[in-house]
């Protein structure tokens, strides 16, 4: 290292030279007083918890209660991602597209590293080797990831697999993520997350947040990985994938895309209700599946993450007890709620709200105080092989195949409970389509249709019109696509009341999916695709549901969709010059069948 007051220590610098020679000039420009290289031992990992503890990062919670967990506290101007401080720099504005923020990647580079300059002096540089997908994936990919945070670290550890397994993967090839992450004051003003897709590299300055610094999740898992596989002839989706097993023993597999607060981790760690004894949901990933087209035709997927990183609030046994089975021990807690015993609590917890305790932001809190206790998007972060649903099939190289896709968003009206795509380029409509209903209480927005695409507006690292190309092209690879499906868990009555019971009774939904992938129950056509008639839905038990509810909950009214399809307009307009006609006339069709 040209900087001899500079240390290393941890284990010895990587072999890989290409690894070790980015770690090297990472830390000339950032000039730490030490380089810590990880090798994801235990002994390590018992040292780095140790040391985040004596800094005063995280604070060890009640061990006998919540083994193995921790908690954290971030800078309360830094608790969420930050789409307008979020980039994608590209030779040519057009590859970022106009959904993306684009910058030069000259002139970003440049800046970026003239606020990185010296910004670790007094601190220690960590270098993180890590694989995003299980050893031997043909889908995996290797990151290299500094960062001056031992918070980004641990949760590294968690997210991904970290150390010596990523370098023996990488073994001595050049082919890797380069991540900078440098922390430097926290300042809003100064805070930056850029992506060079071109150069397969991420730079974050600026920011704590687990968004915004752990790279390897939405950072190369989606901007960077989507991509990379137009390029290479993949997807990277904002997807949750999950196995359904029969009673006889039959797997089946499927990948779903929701927008924020439609309930996507509920949906991946679903248990389902007594009806349904025998079967079982297994969850192989509750947020990103990276698929290719198989030998055989269809369409594999890996979870390349091994953790969880949840939102907090709303979480219970209720809504989901597999999750709150999972973070029972060895997880990092951040911006939840402190209690006087060295627990956590969060509203929406299983627990009454406590007399007392410490907010996010480690003030006094009781009952009777204006703010919430736990910040909105406060955090878990959780090893996934703790879920008691957890997948075998989420560490096979090869992946699991996927039977159905499923779409859906947040929407009161209009949309019905489930319907199926008449084809693969139809499905893709309905994806490029699909929008949740914002919940904020600003002036104006609340109940306003926000288009997500595939729940991949802020996660597209490229222009989002070729990005539907590369989906319906996909399908030329495919003997034997899934069947793509749309549902809506959230309509709601005249009186404003759920009309569908959701949580575990949604496997009554995922069981007619299933069964017409298998050809073993009908469905009616419609306007919109294909629907469940009353006879081929699976509603024994299902108390107080009729078939006058069924009705109400599939209903389709033809002005309501035309009204709803102009709102399209407005993102096809957007993306007009880059958009696949297909899309257009799928629109059109619809128009003439309603």
């Amino acid at each position: 290292m040209s900087t001899s007051s500079t240390s290393e220590f941890g284990t010895q610098p990587f072999t890989n030279p290409h690894a070790a020679a980015y770690v090297r000039a990472m830390a000339d420009l950032t000039t730490p007083d030490a380089v810590f290289w990880c090798d994801g031992s235990e002994g390590e990992r018992d040292f780095l918890y140790a040391e985040a503890v004596r800094q005063g990062v995280l604070l060890p919670l009640n061990q006998e209660k919540l083994p193995g967990c921790h908690y954290h506290r971030s800078n309360p101007n830094d608790v969420a991602r930050v789409e307008q401080s979020t980039f994608i720099c590209t030779e040519m504005a057009e590859d970022a597209g106009p959904t993306n923020n684009w910058a030069d990647p000259k002139a970003m580079r440049a800046r970026l590293h003239a606020l990185a300059r010296g910004g670790m002096k007094g601190r220690t540089l960590y270098a993180i080797p890590y694989l995003m997908g299980p050893p031997g994936s043909p889908l995996a990919k290797v990151g290299i990831e500094v960062t001056d945070s031992i918070y980004v670290v641990l949760n590294m550890r968690i997210m991904t697999r970290m150390g010596r397994v990523a370098l023996e993967h990488l073994g001595e090839a050049d082919d890797f993520n380069r991540g900078l992450h440098c922390l430097l004051d926290c300042h809003p003003d100064r805070r930056l997350i850029c992506h060079f897709p071109q150069d397969n590299e991420i730079v974050s300055v600026g920011s704590g947040y687990g968004g915004n610094v752990l790279l390897g999740k939405k950072c190369l898992a989606l901007r960077i990985g989507s991509y990379l596989g137009r390029r290479q002839g993949w997807l990277a989706e904002h997807m949750l994938i999950l196995g359904v097993e029969s009673p006889d023993g039959r797997k089946s597999y499927v990948a779903a895309a929701f927008p924020s607060a439609c309930g996507k981790t509920n949906f991946a760690m679903l248990i389902p209700p007594a009806r349904f004894a025998g079967w079982k949901i297994w969850t192989v990933g509750d947020d990103i599946a990276w698929m290719q087209p198989g030998p055989d035709g269809r369409l594999w997927a890996i979870n390349p993450e091994a953790g969880y990183f949840g939102v907090a609030p709303g979480t219970n046994a209720k809504t989901n007890p597999n999750a709150m089975a999972t973070i029972a021990r060895d997880t990092i807690y951040t911006n939840v709620a402190l209690k006087p015993d060295g627990t956590v609590w969060w509203e929406g917890h299983d627990d009454p709200a406590p007399a007392e305790c410490l907010d996010w932001q480690g003030r006094p809190w009781t009952p009777a105080s204006k703010e919430k206790a736990a910040h909105p998007n406060s955090r878990f972060t959780a090893p996934a092989t703790n879920n008691p649903a957890f997948a075998p099939e989420a560490l096979d190289p090869q992946g699991v195949p996927i039977d159905a896709i499923i779409f859906g968003g947040r929407r009161a009206g209009t949309v019905p409970l489930v319907f199926e795509a008449f084809n693969w380029s139809h499905g893709v409509f309905l994806g490029a389509t699909m929008g949740s209903e914002m919940t904020a209480a600003a002036a104006g927005t609340v109940g306003q249709v926000r288009r997500d695409p595939m729940a991949m507006l802020p996660f597209c690292g490229y222009n989002m019109g070729r990005y539907f190309r590369h989906w319906l092209d996909m399908r030329k690879r495919l003997a034997e696509p899934p069947r793509i499906f749309h549902v809506n868990w959230f309509r709601k009555d005249s009186e404003g009341r759920f009309l569908w019971p959701g949580f575990g009774e949604n496997m009554r939904v995922l069981k007619w999916v299933l069964d017409r992938c298998d050809g073993r129950v009908g469905a009616v056509e419609s306007s919109l695709g294909w629907v469940p008639r009353f006879e081929d839905f699976d509603t024994e038990g299902l108390e107080g549901f009729d078939r006058e509810t069924f009705e109400k909950l599939q209903r389709m009214d033809p002005d309501e969709w035309r009204r709803d399809l102009l709102s399209t307009d407005e993102l096809f307009m957007k993306l007009y010059t880059h958009l696949p006609k297909e899309l257009v006339f799928q629109q059109q069709l619809l128009v003439a069948r309603l």
